[in-house]
């Protein structure tokens, strides 16, 4: 919540309290009106309109009426009988906690500051792959395009920094909470008003002659915007950072012509491992594709102020669920040196595991589930009825996950990491853990707090990226650690090692 939406609310329900409280004296009313008016022009002016504290502007206006009619009117003191007099009061208390909740359920949030000590500059670039049909397009003949948003180091930044939802108009219609929850869309144009801190089209950074490149992947169903305050961390600490739009399988992707595409991958079949697997192959073309044109950006061939200033001897790649697991599957380029799966189970895994640098950071609940099947758990009926499965069906998902425990397993022998953040779930890996409470109660998201576990997940990633593409830091990597008590080192259950 910010400060003056919050003043306003309090000067709304003071407002409402010396009406009820105070009938025989209109002095106290008068200065809470006038206050209450300064507060609403200057939230307007400061913090921008948000559908929200519809109530709380209401009542200040009216009162600020009521006032105005009052002075030059010359009426007499604004009164009422007894009893409409407590149904509005009543009313207007009950509009107050519901603003309340409102403001709760929908925060206007910051995104936490970067770490390092570089400031932060952004670009962002349309690509047409015309050698790759659009399978998921309805239009035949249709080429793969995609938006790719680079963050990278910068100096002499000027101006303000780049909003953190772009093309917010047509964004927001998409957006994730609304279409999920059934939300108006309305209730979450507040979004637009977020900054980043990252300013676009910024002078690059002159502190190093060129910065090692990470491609970021973001989660199935969700998009790039919603991964920024890990992309601005990498690069404050001199890394460029370029993050994918996996066209049609976000909920939108903006093109420069105001085109926008929304989810055509079916959200349905995605479990499947046929369908997961045709998906995963476009998602990791999309990977290999963005590669070949960041050599073209770096010799010049495509015109941007990273030309020169990419070091591609030194690539990494993480991402977030579908995004962790196009990481993993694109790690097996010569070109990447490391790579990190944030909580995403893996797809065309029948094939050798891989045998580079690679770390897997789960949820809890994520880890419990491969744990289970690790130690050849057994269901209840109990279980498998609250589960809404049938052993049948966890028979089956368990075949595919002992496959995919075998790459854990490679990857834990050959100097890899495996851990899980407690408290954690599923969505605590990215920015749509800050849009709303609400996800923490359905159980989206864990009991850590969204600051907490981004700033952990930040940390882990940067100095898992520092050893191996920097050859420094690392000392994150050694065990555990008293300053993230939340991160549990799980390597050795997957070596064979006592834990």
């Amino acid at each position: 919540m910010r400060l003056f939406e919050i003043l306003l609310l309090l000067s709304s329900a003071n407002l409402l309290a010396i009406k009820m409280f105070c009938k025989n004296n209109r002095k106290p009313l008068f200065i809470a009106s006038v206050t209450g008016t300064l507060l609403l022009v200057i939230h307007l002016v400061v913090e921008g309109y948000r559908i929200q504290l519809l109530f709380p502007y209401c009542i200040t206006l009216a009162f600020l009426v009521v006032l105005l009619l009052t002075l030059f009117h010359k009426t007499a003191a604004w009164t009422m009988p007894r009893f409409l007099s407590a149904t509005l009061f009543t009313a207007g208390a009950a509009s107050l906690l519901l603003t309340g909740a409102l403001m709760y359920v929908f925060p206007v949030f910051q995104l936490p500051e970067p770490t390092g000590s570089l400031k932060v500059g952004t670009q962002t670039f349309h690509f047409v792959d015309e050698g790759r049909n659009e399978i998921f397009s309805e239009a035949p003949g249709d080429k793969r395009e995609l938006m790719v948003q680079v963050w990278y180091p910068a100096q002499n930044t000027k101006g303000k920094p780049k909003p953190f939802i772009p093309d917010a108009d047509k964004f927001l219609k998409e957006e994730y909470m609304s279409k999920t929850f059934r939300i108006p869309s309305i209730f979450m144009d507040y979004m637009k008003d977020i900054s980043s801190h990252s300013y676009e089209n910024a002078e690059v950074s002159g502190s190093s002659a060129s910065y090692p490149l990470i491609i970021l992947n973001h989660g199935y169903s969700s998009s790039k915007t919603y991964y920024t305050s890990q992309a601005e961390d990498l690069a404050s600490h001199g890394y460029v950072v370029a993050s994918i739009d996996h066209t049609y399988s976000t909920f939108a992707t903006v093109f420069p012509d105001s085109r926008t595409t929304t989810m055509k991958t079916d959200e349905d079949l995605i479990g499947e491992r046929q369908y997961r697997d045709k998906v995963g192959k476009v998602w990791t073309d999309d990977i290999t594709f963005t590669l070949d044109q960041f050599e073209r950006v770096n010799s010049g061939n495509i015109p941007s102020a990273l030309n020169g200033k990419l070091d591609l001897d030194r690539i990494g790649v993480f991402g977030h669920s579908f995004g962790g697991a196009a990481s993993y599957d694109v790690a097996y380029d010569p070109r990447i040196t490391a790579g990190i799966d944030l909580d995403g189970s893996l797809y065309l895994y029948d094939k050798e595991p891989l045998s580079k640098p690679f770390m897997f950071i789960f949820s809890e609940m994520a880890f419990s589930l491969y744990n289970k099947v690790k130690e050849n758990y057994v269901y209840t009926n109990e279980e498998l009825e609250a589960m809404g499965s049938t052993r049948e069906q966890v028979d089956k998902d368990t075949k595919g996950v002992k496959l995919q425990l075998e790459h854990l397993e490679h990857v834990a022998k050959n100097g890899g990491q495996i851990l899980y953040i407690e408290g954690t779930e599923h969505y605590n890996f990215g920015e749509l853990q800050f849009l709303s409470p609400l996800f923490q109660h359905v159980k989206l998201t864990g009991k850590i707090s969204p600051a907490r576990a981004t700033f952990i997940v930040n940390a882990y990633t940067l100095d898992f990226f520092d050893k191996y593409l920097k050859n420094k830091g690392g000392s994150l990597l050694d065990g555990p650690s008293d300053e993230y008590p939340e991160v549990k080192f799980v390597t050795s259950r997957f070596t064979g090692e006592q834990p």
